[in-house]
């Protein structure tokens, strides 16, 4: 792994504290720099102070959190381009249904850089979509 890769920020964001030490000892193990966030306005709050290089979100947070903070983070100039890893413990095609009734990725320049993994999260499937999304480009979001 490269110096570079070694310094990259990710920001976890998920109401699940087991979630949230889960994803950063294996984002650490790798060599990333994890902060977590329990909620969508607490992650918000860190995103604009530690401008990460990524975020993994639970969409699917308590009183629809995830999607507010969705929302706002690609209003937010200093923030839209920061790729999204959605996770949720909702299938692929239900996400679609709901992202499609929530207006989310409804962007006239073309689906945001970012994926969509299903909980429960596998670390392998993890590592190389944040790797991926740092390195390759971007992934098509759901």
């Amino acid at each position: 792994m490269t110096a570079e890769c070694q310094r990259l920020k990710i920001l976890v964001v998920d109401d699940e504290a087991d979630t949230r030490i889960f994803l950063c000892n294996v984002l650490g193990t790798c060599g990333y720099e994890a902060i977590d966030a329990a909620d969508g306005e607490e992650g918000l709050c860190k995103a604009k102070a530690q401008q990460p290089d990524l975020i993994i979100l639970d969409i699917m947070m308590p009183g629809e959190k995830g999607i507010q903070m969705y929302r706002s983070l690609k209003l937010d100039q200093g923030l839209k381009r920061v790729p999204v890893i959605v996770v949720s413990s909702i299938d692929r095609r239900a996400f679609a249904v709901y992202r499609k009734s929530h207006n989310l990725w409804e962007d006239p320049a073309g689906p945001p850089r970012g994926a969509f993994l299903e909980k429960p999260l596998e670390a392998d499937e993890l590592i190389q979509t944040v790797g991926e999304l740092t390195h390759l480009g971007a992934v098509p979001a759901g």
